[in-house]
């Protein structure tokens, strides 16, 4: 089944010139970038995006790194991605990833870990639409 997921290279691996590879990565895989745009959020879009995460101790400080600078989001397209692309980016604390995830690359902890991807369908279609129209 063909589906669409967001997967946003996050401030720290924009700053560290990691997005390039992040993309060549996603561009050698049978899956298809059909959108991508770079963008800072407001301190107000990041709430609202992490939404989600309000009342846990870690949402100021993620909401904080995420206005930090520039991110890239971008809709990936391809047969089962949603779970496809979550394999890639690898766990959610950069040390603890497997080798050769995305995370376990290009990440640096639990917060700085280079990328969001989306974990459902409904989660993609939610994030998807908050980044694009």
């Amino acid at each position: 089944m063909i589906q669409r997921t967001l997967l946003m290279i996050k401030p720290d691996a924009v700053t560290r010139k990691c997005a390039g590879d992040i993309i060549s990565r996603i561009e050698h895989t049978e899956f298809r970038i059909v959108q991508l745009r770079m963008c800072v959020l407001s301190r107000n879009d990041a709430e609202k995006f992490y939404a989600v995460h309000r009342g846990q101790d870690f949402f100021e400080p993620l909401v904080d790194f995420m206005i930090s600078g520039p991110c890239i989001p971008m809709v990936v397209e391809g047969p089962e991605v949603i779970q496809a692309v979550r394999a890639m980016v690898g766990a959610t604390d950069s040390k603890q990833a497997a080798e050769g995830t995305i995370r376990k690359d290009f990440g640096t902890d639990g917060r700085r870990n280079a990328v969001h991807a989306s974990d459902s369908e409904e989660t993609a279609t939610r994030e998807i639409g908050f980044f694009f129209e």
